[in-house]
């Protein structure tokens, strides 16, 4: 691999401690941090609006204000609570929000004029992340993986100050649940992490009940306030993205092949643990393991994830024991969280926080993940587009392939006139070294170090190709596009984190262009 081109240190970031593989130094694994100042007791925790909050919680300049985004497209929260900081001439403010979507379009303001100064998200997508890609933000903003915000907050590398949660159902004690009201989301898994760090948390309601609602994902103990406005949010806002399985030839093939690399793996068996993502192909390729797990009698242990009807569908079939949920995709999803029990909630943490005592990524057998660009060394960017503009973020992507004895890739060779499989990607997301196969319309390519992987599918009468000839494939199609050397003069607008902390890419931009600059990996 070329030597790291990461800078040493970025401004408004600080020192870059580059990734150098998947094992993580010793001196990464750190104590899990306690809010320092007591939650708010003795009193009545209600308070008439979130302008009163700031007063009560002595909100200032500086400060770092939590959200989480369980309403994804549909939340109004954020939007609401950075307008009150506005109008009280705040400034320089920190968000940590767990991910950032069209919606939240108000915040490019609020950056532009000084009220926000950074901002920490494990995805962003639309006009926020447009701004940032164009150096609107005065500070680089930190990409982080689901399970690396986690232990960034319980690490107390991120202080919050203020915890801002909404929550569909709530009492005026601040137990809370994403269950039930209007706009009932499911789990809210990216929630419980700041409920229990934050120095203040605040439980913003639409549907203030008088029994605490169930089942309880916030409980009062960690709650500072509560407040009761007109609305959280749009819940027609969760169904943002694919989250209905792909009816199109070339990815019911792909899916279809995805599925096949499960069952030859030998992984497919009794107590078969799995996860896929809320894309078209990754449902329809749940839906080709449903089918294999019928035929063959196999019921599993837990499906996980974001929880789409598709996994629902298997839970109420009996093909698994439990689904464990961090946040919900469809009303489906929301629906069989309110009624099943074995439809369980899972903190971040829980979910994916790699110091923590046993992340649930490292029990699936199986995962399935996709891509913006697939390399040559099988690293992957679901990051930048080809135009190197923020489209996204790692989410879960890096943690679940991190942790599953099976991380599949499912990919088109092309897209948008651009080729998939790239020789070198333009940002560095997930790792190759934790990516076991790439799936594809024209075949399977699998990892070199996953041998036994690739005698397995060859033995199934599978279509087993090298990177490099799904990289020759791609380029027959369409031709790929040439980018020039990156521009190490060029400002620092966002730092991509990986799980642990360390650096595996920084994102750049210029007036004229943005252009990526990667960290080499030892493999």
């Amino acid at each position: 691999m070329n030597p790291s081109r990461l800078p040493e240190h970025v401004e408004g970031y600080g020192p870059v401690r580059a990734f150098d593989g998947v094992r993580p130094p010793p001196d990464v694994v750190s104590r899990a941090a306690v809010r320092t100042t007591p939650c708010a007791s003795g009193r009545d925790k209600l308070l008439p609006d979130i302008d009163a909050v700031f007063a009560a919680c002595n909100i200032r300049d500086g400060a770092t204000l939590s959200f989480h985004h369980h309403l994804r497209n549909g939340d109004q929260l954020l939007n609401q609570v950075l307008a009150v900081a506005a109008r009280r001439g705040l400034r320089d403010l920190t968000i940590a929000a767990s991910s950032i979507f069209p919606v939240h379009a108000p915040l490019v303001e609020h950056m532009r004029t000084g009220v926000v100064r950074r901002l920490t998200t494990a995805y962003m997508s639309g006009p926020v992340a447009e701004a940032v890609s164009r150096g609107v933000l005065a500070t680089p903003a930190v990409m982080t993986t689901h399970g690396g915000r986690a232990r960034a907050i319980e690490a107390g590398e991120v202080h919050i100050d203020a915890a801002f949660i909404a929550a569909p159902a709530a009492d005026r004690h601040g137990n809370a649940s994403g269950a039930e009201g209007r706009a009932a989301c499911g789990p809210l898994g990216y929630a419980m992490v700041d409920a229990r760090h934050a120095e203040r948390v605040i439980v913003v309601t639409d549907e203030l009940r008088v029994a605490p609602p169930t089942p309880l994902d916030i409980h009062q103990d960690d709650v500072d306030f509560v407040v009761r406005i007109d609305s959280i949010g749009d819940p027609a806002g969760i169904l943002s993205g694919t989250t209905r399985p792909t009816t199109e030839p070339v990815g019911l093939r792909i899916a279809e092949a995805a599925a096949d690399v499960i069952s030859a793996s030998g992984l497919l068996r009794e107590g078969f643990s799995f996860q896929t993502g809320a894309g078209g192909v990754s449902i329809a390729a749940a839906m080709f393991v449903r089918e294999r797990m019928l035929r063959d009698g196999v019921v599993g242990s837990f499906c996980a994830g974001g929880v789409t009807a598709a996994q629902v569908a298997m839970l109420d079939e009996g093909l698994f024991s439990n689904l464990y949920d961090v946040q919900c995709f469809d009303p489906k999803a929301v629906d069989s969280y309110r009624r099943d029990p074995r439809h369980l909630a899972m903190s971040a943490s829980m979910y994916a926080n790699p110091n923590s005592r046993g992340p649930l990524v490292e029990r699936l057998d199986a995962m399935l993940l996709g891509a913006a660009e697939v390399d040559l060394d099988f690293n992957v960017n679901v990051t930048t587009g080809s135009d190197g503009l923020i489209l996204g973020g790692s989410g879960g992507h890096a943690d679940t392939a991190a942790g599953a004895k099976l991380a599949i890739v499912t990919t088109r060779l092309t897209a948008g006139g651009r080729p998939k499989i790239v020789e070198r990607t333009r940002c560095l997301t997930t790792p190759g070294a934790t990516i076991d196969a790439v799936v594809t319309e024209v075949g399977v390519a699998v990892h070199p170090s996953r041998q036994e992987l690739r005698d397995r599918l060859l033995r199934a009468g599978m279509d087993v190709v090298t990177i490099e000839g799904l990289l020759a494939r791609a380029r027959a199609l369409v031709p790929e596009g040439i980018e020039g050397p990156p521009e190490d003069s060029a400002r620092v607008v966002a730092v991509v984190e990986y799980r642990d902390g360390r650096v595996t890419d920084v994102v750049r931009s210029t007036p004229s262009r943005r252009s990526m600059v990667r960290v080499g990996l030892s493999q």
